[in-house]
C-alpha cells in the first residue's frame, strides 16, 4: 500500500484537530478540584515532586521544569528509581504530583505507599475516576474520556497532550498568584534567547560614560572621544546634568574652524537617552530607529548620566 503526501497531510491535520478538540474538552471539564490542587501546591513548604512512568514520565519531567522556572521549586523523581532509594528525595513538607493515565501503573505503587505512610499530600492526574491513583490522591484531576489521536487508540497522544496542558495550567496559576515577574523569570533563564530578551540596559551598559563639560575646548573633547572609543562624548552642564552629545555628525557639521569652538557650541542639545531599567531590546530598537550606535543612560527621573550603551553590547549579548 502506498501513501501520497496528501494522505500524510490529512493524517497530520486529523491528529492536531483531535488533540485540539481534546484540550477544549479538558478546559470545560475543569472544576473546583483544580482550585484545590493549586491551593495544595501553594501550601507546600518543601518542593513539588512530579512523577510518572513511560510517556507520563516524559511529561512529568517537563511539568517539573516548568514549575521550577516559574518560581515553584520542583523536580522529577522516576518511580522505578524511587523504589531503589530515590524515595529519600520525597520528604514531609513536599507535595507530590503523580501522573498515570490508567491510574494503575505498577511502578507508582511504592510512591503512593510512601505518600500515605508519611502524610505527604498528593495531586493525582489520571484518565480513570476509580483507579488506585485517584482513590489515594489528596486531590484528583480527572482527564476527560476522549480518543487518542491514532486510529488504533493505543498510542499515548491525546492523553499526554491533555496532561501536559494541565501541568502548564497548574504552573501558570501558581505563577500568577505569586505575581511572578519577568525579572524573576530572567533569574532562572540567564542564558539563551529568553535570557537575552529579558536583559536590562543596566546589565549591559558601561558605567563610566565619556563626558566633558560644556566649556571644554574641542581639541580636548576630540582627545576624549578618541581615548574612550565610543565615537561620541556626552556634554554636561555645571550641575553635572546631561546637556548634549557630540557625535561624528556634529564634528562634520562644524569641521570648518572646529578647534576654535567649545564642546557646548558643537553638541546636539537634549539628546535621546534611556533609563537603566529599560529592556536592552528597547534600547536596541531605539538605536536602530534613530540610526545611532550609542545611547547615554541617565538616572531615573533625572538628566544625570550614569552609563553608556553601544549597539555592539546588545548584539554580543544576543539581544535582537
Amino acid at each position: 500500500m502506498t501513501s501520497s503526501s496528501t494522505d500524510f497531510l490529512t493524517t497530520g491535520r486529523r491528529v492536531i484537530r483531535r488533540e485540539a478538540g481534546a484540550l477544549d474538552t479538558l478546559a470545560e471539564a475543569l472544576d473546583d478540584s483544580f482550585g484545590r490542587a493549586v491551593s495544595l501546591l501553594m501550601a507546600a513548604k518543601g518542593r513539588v515532586i512530579v512523577s510518572g512512568m513511560g510517556k507520563s514520565g516524559h511529561i512529568a519531567r517537563k511539568i517539573a521544569a516548568t514549575f521550577a522556572s516559574t518560581g515553584t521549586p520542583a523536580h522529577f523523581v522516576h518511580p522505578a528509581e524511587a523504589s531503589h532509594g530515590d524515595l529519600g528525595m520525597v520528604a514531609q513538607g513536599d507535595v507530590l504530583i503523580v501522573l498515570s493515565n490508567s491510574g494503575e501503573t505498577p511502578e507508582i505503587a511504592d510512591i503512593l505507599a510512601h505518600a500515605k505512610r508519611f502524610g505527604i499530600p498528593m495531586v493525582g492526574i489520571s484518565g480513570r475516576a476509580g483507579s488506585t491513583l485517584m482513590r489515594q490522591a489528596t486531590v484528583g484531576l480527572l482527564l476527560p474520556q476522549v480518543p487518542e489521536a491514532c486510529e488504533t487508540g493505543i498510542v499515548p497522544t491525546t492523553s499526554t497532550t491533555m496532561t501536559l496542558a494541565l501541568g502548564d495550567a497548574l504552573a501558570i496559576a501558581l505563577m500568577e498568584h505569586r505575581a511572578f515577574t519577568p525579572d524573576h523569570f530572567r533569574m532562572f533563564h540567564p542564558g539563551g534567547k529568553l535570557g537575552a530578551r529579558l536583559l536590562k540596559v543596566q546589565d549591559l551598559m558601561h558605567k563610566d560614560p565619556p563626558l566633558v563639560p560644556t566649556d571644554l575646548p574641542m581639541g580636548e573633547a576630540l582627545l576624549e572621544i578618541t581615548r574612550r572609543g565610543f565615537g561620541v562624548v556626552g556634554v554636561t552642564d555645571p550641575q553635572g546634568d546631561l546637556a548634549g552629545i557630540i557625535t561624528d555628525g556634529d564634528l562634520r557639521r562644524h569641521l570648518d574652524g572646529l578647534l576654535t569652538h567649545r564642546a557646548g557650541e558643537v553638541m546636539t542639545a537634549n539628546p535621546r537617552t534611556i533609563g537603566p531599567e529599560a529592556l536592552a531590546g528597547e534600547a536596541l530598537a531605539l538605536m536602530n530607529d534613530r540610526k545611532i550606535t550609542c545611547l547615554l543612560v541617565t538616572a531615573p527621573q533625572t538628566r544625570t548620566p550614569i552609563g553608556i550603551l553601544h549597539v555592539h553590547d546588545c548584539l554580543r549579548a544576543g539581544v535582537v
